[in-house]
This record gives structure tokens, sequence and C-alpha cells, in this order.
């Protein structure tokens, strides 16, 4: 059908007339003849009218052909009224078409005709929905203000058609709106969330279903630079939770990973809305959301320790509502994964978090012990680390853990063991936190059984110089602590209870380490004679610098009230001890050795501090065997520690030629470098200097 012999040539050429008024006339013209067509209907002149508009007009290099044809669809379909469903197919996809024309112009009737358009058709228009709804969100981002104005309006008019239509599809419509959510330009974003509030405020339209799906770019725009596009997304939001916390099925989980990974957002309002959502989650999504706690405290335990106070707050009280909530492995409840988190956690820079993580440890262990017990091999080193924690608050907390492992007999020897091993590898630990730890696992695991277990390790440890002074901490920590007092007790009854001849005889294996311990562990013990025999059975080498500071910090204790008991006594043996002590000279020490004491001779300031008092029966009295009282063989025991400072002795001399050899070889290497150096004479002194010899004392006699 010839569209030219129902239109007149008149009417085509003003239709593309540069003049606006000429190009109105004309559409009217073509109104006229299209309602004619329709009310004697005749479709067929009508279609070929609609294609001669499309293909002469629409799409025509001319501009002002394109905008005539563009006013005479939309005359058409006002023409057509009623029966213009049926013509939409040819209509409307050239106008969208023209949305993205070159020309702003254009772009602007084109908005103006597919407003007009639908105002005719109303809802048989939503057949195009998804097109025009693309169109107009690259339209609302449009360079022209003129084309912007006009796409506001013609979204007014589609949104007002949607909500009153029975034809909308939400499910077609959502996978474009997902894909539509991460535009980052500020006209697109306002544009989106109108069309989510729009959309969520009509009652047939379930919005919430299909929150999963959008929910991640609404808190995208939570940080947009515009702060009306962080208004609306939070408005929008608000509503949502509302809606979630009256609804009874709501998807909880697929949110939940979206909440948690904003949770961690640079943006302060992202992360505070984000676990704001996760607090109300928590109360609200029951067994849903227990596949997912491992990630929910990932989220919130970095969020306890946020700079900003609002969130700290939020965290903390989200913590707790989660840790409150039992559950039991059966329900999908992944212990080893909460576990994860908590161990991950315990590297965080900030002490709230590593508290709380440790916290959560506590918990499960006292919830689900054997699961916990289960992966124990995947957080022990961690926990060991955490023993170097620069916080107290830490340490103990961790401590408290590790108390609870190790109930378990097989625990605590692994326990006891990996923190020996901790205190020889890292000397500052045994150094900075060695009595915390001790006196906190005492209060915690028994003091006995945990200085017994100690003592059996460290009678057998290869690096002698650790010993030492891992035995010289045990003892002053067992000389001074308020919470080994027990252990102090019964150590004084070792002469007249089983059970502290025991514990003596437990710990005397290992304190032969060290002189100064063993010499305590008489004088608390009041094994008087023994300790005499102790300090005679001393050679040469033994009377060091470090030996005379740790017996001038015996003397420093025999002034505390622990020793009043020493103070007051004067058996038989003691007189002994006594009466050995002053005979050693003051000239038996060095002057650089005396330099190294507050108390002139050491010996005799020990016995400055007893004076004679009540008579008590005790190793050395004159009534009992010197070398066997309550099953304590003393003789043994002074050959079980004279082997082992033989030990340390021949390890000191080892060490001491290594050194020269290393001094030496230093030495041959710099005159290698610097043949014209000179060496230096040995000092006169030192040539003339006799050799030191080791020999055994006469009684009361130290010679040095």
């Amino acid at each position: 059908m010839d569209a030219l012999s129902v239109i007149p040539a008149a009417v085509l050429r003003n239709l593309s007339d540069k003049l606006y008024e000429k190009r109105k006339n004309a559409a009217l013209e073509v109104e006229g003849i299209v309602k004619t067509l329709a009310a004697a209907g005749d479709h067929d002149k009508i279609t070929a009218v609609i294609n001669l508009l499309t293909t002469e007009f629409t799409f025509s290099p001319q501009a002002n052909h394109r905008k005539g044809g563009l006013i005479g669809l939309a005359a058409a379909t006002v023409g057509l009224t009623s029966e213009a469903s049926q013509h939409l197919e040819q209509i409307v996809p050239p106008v969208l078409n023209s949305f993205a024309d070159q020309d702003s112009r254009v772009r602007y009737y084109a908005c103006e005709a597919l407003y007009n358009i639908a105002k005719v058709v109303r809802g048989d228009f939503i057949v195009f929905f998804n097109q025009i709804f693309d169109a107009l969100c690259k339209l609302s981002a449009d360079s022209d203000a003129n084309v912007q104005s006009a796409a506001h309006l013609l979204d007014r008019l589609v949104k007002d058609i949607v909500t009153e239509s029975d034809q909308f599809s939400i499910e077609e419509f959502i996978p474009l709106l997902r894909e539509r959510m991460n535009v980052l330009n500020p006209y697109v974003r306002q544009f989106l969330v109108g069309w989510i509030t729009v959309l969520d405020s009509v009652p047939d339209i379930d919005m919430l279903g299909f929150l999963p799906d959008f929910l991640d770019g609404l808190f995208n725009m939570l940080s947009d630079s515009s702060h009306e596009i962080r208004q609306q997304a939070d408005s929008a939001l608000s509503e949502f939770l509302q809606e979630i916390k009256n609804s009874p099925s709501v998807d909880y989980g697929r949110m939940a990973e979206i909440l948690v990974q904003r949770a961690a957002s640079p943006d302060e309002f992202t992360r505070l809305t984000a676990i704001t959502w996760i607090y109300e989650f928590v109360k609200l999504g029951g067994d849903q959301l227990v596949p997912y706690y491992a990630d929910i405290l990932g989220a919130i335990l970095p969020c306890i320790s946020d700079k900003e106070e609002k969130i700290r707050v939020v965290a903390r009280e989200t913590n707790e509502e989660l840790r409150a909530i039992q559950v039991v492995p059966a329900e999908g409840f992944d212990v080893g994964a909460i576990l994860s988190i908590a161990r991950r956690q315990l590297s965080s820079e900030w002490e709230s978090t590593r508290v709380e993580a440790l916290h959560w440890i506590s918990t499960l262990l006292n919830r689900h012990r054997a699961e916990v017990l289960n992966f124990l091999n995947d957080i022990f080193d961690t926990l060991l680390k955490a023993l170097s924690d620069p916080s107290d608050e830490v340490v103990l907390l961790v401590l408290d853990v590790h108390a609870c492992i190790a109930k378990d007999p097989q625990h605590f020897r692994h326990l006891v063991v990996f923190l020996v091993h901790n205190f020889r590898v890292d000397n500052s630990l045994l150094e900075k936190r060695g009595a915390l730890i001790i006196r906190r696992l005492c209060v915690l695991l028994d003091a006995e059984r945990v200085y017994r277990e100690l003592s059996m390790i460290l009678e057998g440890e290869a690096d002698l110089d650790f010993a030492s002074i891992m035995v010289q901490a045990l003892n002053l920590i067992l000389l001074t602590s308020s919470e080994l007092a027990g252990l102090r007790s019964l150590l004084k009854q070792s002469l007249v209870n089983p059970t502290g001849k025991d514990l003596f005889v437990s710990l005397y294996a290992s304190w032969c380490h060290s002189p100064m311990a063993i010499i305590s562990l008489c004088l608390l013990a009041q094994t008087y004679q023994h300790a005499s025999s102790v300090i005679l059975s001393l050679v040469e080498e033994d009377i060091n610098v470090k030996f005379l500071v740790q017996l001038d910090k015996l003397v420093r204790l025999l002034e505390t009230p622990i020793f009043a008991y020493l103070r007051l006594q004067q058996s038989a043996a003691f007189k002994i001890l006594r009466t050995r002590l002053k005979t050693v000279p003051p000239s038996s020490f060095s002057g650089e050795q005396m330099k190294q004491t507050s108390s002139g001779n050491p010996y005799s300031q020990i016995l400055h501090h007893m004076p004679s008092g009540s008579q008590v029966i005790e190793d050395g009295d004159v009534n009992h065997d010197a070398n066997v009282h309550n099953g304590i063989n003393f003789a043994s025991r002074l050959q079980q520690f004279e082997h082992m400072q033989h030990q340390h002795r021949m390890h000191s001399k080892s060490s001491q030629a290594q050194s020269r050899n290393n001094s030496t070889s230093y030495s041959s290497s710099k005159e290698v470098q610097r043949p014209e150096e000179a060496r230096r004479p040995m000092p006169t002194s030192e040539m003339n200097k006799p050799p030191s010899r080791s020999s055994r004392r006469g009684p009361g006699q130290l010679q040095v």
C-alpha cells in the first residue's frame, strides 16, 4: 500500500520543515488521517503510513526529517487511540532507537514522542518496559539539560503506568536492575534508587524477595560523593530493613555474604550500616545464619576495634548476640571455620579484637571441647605465639585457653613442653612474660603439678645455659609469688611430710642447674645441713659474677616476710651452716665480684637475718642421720648436684675455649688484612698471672 496516496505531499514536506510550528501542524494532519483510517478499519493503510514515517523520516540522515518522523509517529498513535496497541511493534522501536541520536534535539523529541505514545497506550506499553528503562537510564545522565528534563517527565509517567499495571514482570526486570547497579554516574544512581523505591511501594511487587540481587549496589551508593545520593540509598535501605523485621520469610544467607564484605568498607557510613544490618540479622536470622557464623564473626571482630565509637558499640552488641546463640555442630555449625577466624584475628594489630578472638576460642572450648581439640594442631602454635603479646589482658586470656586445653593429661604435658621450648628460643618471652605466665598457670592448673612437670623437663634439658636461667626464674617465682604460698608451705614440711618430701626431691633434680636455686630450696625446706654441704661442694669456677649476683638476690629475699621463719630458727644443723658461713672471709671474693653485690660477703649477710630463736628438729639435728631423713637420701642428692655442676663446668670451659678460638681466628684475620700493624705485646700482669686451679675446699673455706 502506497502511503504517498494517503498523505498529501505538502504535509510530508512540512513534516520535515526546519520550523517547529510547521512540523507540528503537519503532525496534526497525520493524526487526522490516521484517525479516519482507523474509523474505517483500514489498518493496511495505517501500517503503510507508519512505515513511511519510519523509513523516510526517523531513519533519515537529515535531523529535521528525524524530528518530523518522531512527531508523526506520536501523532499516528494519538489518532489510533484504543487501537494503537496492535501497531506498537512498529511505532516504539524507531522512537527508542532515536534516544541514541547524536543530535540532542532529536533525543529531546524522542522523549516527547514516547511520552505522548505512553499516555495513549498506558498498560500496553509494559511489553517494552526493559528497553524503555534501559534508554531512560542512559538519558538520565544525558549531557543536555533539556534532554534530561524531558527524560525525567517521561520517567515519572512510566512509573505511574507501572504502578497501576498488572502486566509488569519483576522477574524480567531484576537482571537489568542488577546489571545497572554498578554504574557510578550520580544521575543514573538517583534514577535507579528512585525506581527501587517506587517498585517497593507497589503491594503486588515483591522487591524484598529480590533484595539480594541489588543490595550490594545500594550499599555501594552509601559512599557516594553526593550527599543526596547517600541519603536516598540510606532511606531505601532503612525501609528494606524494616520490611525484613516484619517479614516471615527472608533470604538471610545471600544477604549476609554481602553485609560481611561491606562491613570491611573503607567508608565509615557503609561500615556502620553494614554492621547494623548484621546485628539485626543475628537477632532475626536463626538457623538460616548458622552456616554463615564464621563469615559474620570475621566481619564483627575487626569492627570491635573500629576507630568510630558507634561502630565499636554495635559490633560489640552483635558479638555478644552471636556468642549467646546455642547451636550444635549437627545443625551445620562449623567449629573449625569459627576457630580459623578467631586464630586469624589473634594477629590483629588491635588489642580489643585479639581479646574477643580469645573469648570465642574459650567459649568454643567450653561448649564443643571435643570438636575444638580435633583442630588443636591448627591453633596451638598461634596460641603459643600469643603468649608474647604486648597486652597483659591478652596473655592472661591465652593462658586461660591453654589451661582449659591442658585439663587433659596429654595436652598438659604438650603445653609445658612447648612452653619451655618457646622460653628457650625467645629469651625476651621468659624475661618479660615468664613470671606472669608461670604464676597464672599455677593458679589455673595447680602449682605443684606445674612445677613438677617443669622440673621433669628441665632436668634433662640439653641447653645448660638456658636450663640454669630457667631454673633461676622458676626459683624466684617460687620464693616470691603469692600464688605459690601453698607450694612453699608444702616444701617447709619436706622433712616431716611425704608429699613435701616428694616435691622437694622432684624439684631438686632440675634445681641442680643453679647452685643458688638449690641453696634457696634447701633454706625453704629447712634442710640447713644439706645447704652447707652444697656450699662446701662448690669449686672455684662456680664462684663467678653470675653466682654472686644470684646470692645477693637471695640475701635481699631473706629480709622479706617469706623467710621470717628462717630468722626465728636456731636448730643444730642451722648452727652448723651458720658457723661454716661465718668462716668464709671477704677476701675469698675478687674485687670485681665484690662490686657486683651490694652485700659485701653475701654468705655472712645471710646470717645477719638469722638471730637465735626457737628450737626445731630437722635434717642435721644430732638425733637424726645426716645423710637420710624422711626418705631423702641427702648424700645421693649431693652427688646429683655435684654431677650436674660438673656438666656445667665442662660446658663453660668448652664455651670459653670456643670463644677464644673465635677471637684468635678473628685477630689473625685482621693481621692478615693489615700486615703493617705491629702485634701488641701481652701486658706483663697477664703474662705473670698463674693459671687458675680447680680444687675442693676444706671445711669453712673457699679457695679462689
